[in-house]
């Protein structure tokens, strides 16, 4: 069976998580939600907790990693338990794949040393700190990696990764399954084709969180 992985912490964005869950769900085998251990655990946002059902050491051997970004990403780079698990899994899996920021827990362990990346447009440069090369497109696929930029790409990456589980046929099925068509309102869904008031917003969004990710953790 088919064994695809979702590791979670506290303040992870939701989306990151469930909007590639809801594709890879379809694809058969198990999808899994995991944690440092067991139990409820906490989106960014404050308002979510999404229920991990195993522990990391539970989930030793995957097939498919998917790892979702958010502000707690930013504890994580300097997590020894999670950068061995990271490096662990990668060294068996099929596909390891992020989405968001997830794509820097890749990074400081190491595997995506000389890659070329993606990332939240707020982060692109902080892989390279890491080892790889930034670019700014919306699922970058090398090799056995996929990386995939904010938030919402994770549905295209993780439709791409259908694709090549079970064939573009599928894929394209499981795209039709959940009506994924994007007509949005604004074009106003990058960094260049937002005006920079919008671009001060989410700036200010993000830094407010990451603050608030700080209290919670030093509380």
């Amino acid at each position: 069976m088919l064994d695809i992985v979702i590791p979670i912490y506290d303040d992870f964005t939701a989306l990151d998580a469930i909007g590639p869950y809801e594709v890879l769900s379809r694809v058969g085998g198990r999808v899994r939600f995991v944690g440092t251990e067991p139990g409820p655990v906490r989106t960014d946002n404050g308002m979510l907790q999404v229920i991990a059902e195993a522990s990391l050491a539970d989930a030793a051997a995957p097939d498919v990693v998917v790892v979702p970004g958010g502000v707690g990403t930013r504890a994580l780079t300097t997590d020894p338990v999670w950068l061995e698990w990271l490096r662990g899994v990668h060294a068996t899996s099929t596909w390891t794949t992020s989405v968001c920021t997830g794509s820097l827990l890749l990074g400081a362990a190491g595997i995506l040393d000389g890659l070329r990346a993606t990332s939240h447009w707020l982060e692109l440069e902080t892989l390279r700190e890491y080892g790889a090369e930034p670019t700014g497109q919306r699922v970058v696929e090398q090799g056995k990696v996929i990386t995939a930029a904010g938030v919402s790409a994770g549905i295209d990456m993780a439709l791409t990764l259908a694709a090549r589980l079970v064939g573009e046929d599928a894929a394209k099925a499981i795209q039709l399954g959940i009506e994924y068509d994007p007509q949005p309102p604004f074009d106003s869904g990058s960094v260049q084709k937002s005006d920079p008031a919008a671009v001060a917003a989410i700036r200010a969004a993000v830094a407010a969180r990451e603050q608030a990710s700080r209290d919670r953790a030093g509380a």
